[in-house]
């Protein structure tokens, strides 16, 4: 994925254990709306429309990728969806987001996210650059 400049797109919500009704509120993750999208360093970043910061997730935190059609309870109107599934204080977060109708560029960012993942960083028995999944 050629780096470049924020990019546009939709942030669903972060869901707890995966499960679409409970729905993760610390730290600005509980609003969902428009922004754009970048990745660094560190993390993936989702800064929403007329907030003053960024959402981010940490690349050490993500524990896998998933692409789907739907994420805390909303349809993405057949657009791909990036889940982002990862910890923070013992919970186990899937947050989601539409990054555009193409499916090839979401699988893009999959794989670039994963690239950014080192092995280490995965819990014992599970594969840090687990293949993006339909999910």
């Amino acid at each position: 994925m050629p780096e470049s400049g924020p990019r546009r797109g939709h942030y669903l919500g972060t869901e707890v254990d995966e499960r679409w009704w409970r729905r993760y509120a610390q730290e600005g993750f509980l609003a969902r709306g428009t922004g754009t999208w970048w990745l660094d360093d560190e993390a993936f970043r989702f800064h929403r429309t007329l907030t003053r910061a960024p959402l981010a997730i940490a690349f050490a935190d993500v524990l896998e990728v998933k692409l789907g059609r739907w994420h805390a309870g909303r349809w993405a109107g057949g657009a791909p969806v990036v889940k982002l599934v990862w910890a923070r204080d013992g919970a186990r977060l899937g947050s989601g987001f539409v990054i555009g109708r193409d499916p090839r560029e979401a699988e893009a960012l999959a794989r670039a996210i994963l690239s950014r993942v080192r092995t280490e960083q995965a819990p014992a028995g599970r594969a840090a650059r687990k293949r993006p999944a339909e999910g």
